[in-house]
């Protein structure tokens, strides 16, 4: 997994786009459990209530940046999926289908749980 998860990404960014990286899985995670709250609080079916717990779950990953690439496609295809079903806020769940898409595109950034698993390692020579 390690050697597919890295083909994902040129690179790991670090330096000022990593720091935009941390900060946009910073704000999707943010703002994901904010919808998750309001959504938890109307009465919702147990299928419903499935999908939220799901959908948590993929916004902690974002958070620690831990298979980014998973947790952005299902964060993207659950708030697409809510914003095309009609019955709401159209704007907000595209909006978050976009963070979570291009995260899942991009790829977590240098201060992730995935860029230590899974970045390029620097092999050194041993010293004589």
């Amino acid at each position: 997994m390690g050697a597919s998860l890295q083909r994902l990404f040129s690179t790991f960014a670090s330096g000022f786009p990593g720091f935009g990286l941390i900060l946009q899985r910073l704000v999707t995670a943010a703002a994901l459990v904010c919808c998750l709250i309001t959504r938890f609080q109307g009465t919702a079916p147990p299928a419903s209530f499935a999908l939220h717990l799901i959908e948590a779950a993929a916004a902690l990953l974002l958070l620690l940046g831990f298979w980014t690439p998973v947790a952005g496609a299902i964060v993207a295809g659950r708030e697409l999926w809510i914003a095309l079903s009609g019955g709401g806020n159209f704007w907000l769940p595209l909006v978050l289908a976009t963070l979570g898409a291009t995260l899942a595109m991009i790829g977590p950034g240098a201060w992730s749980i995935d860029a230590l698993l899974f970045g390029r390692k620097q092999i050194r020579p041993l010293s004589r």
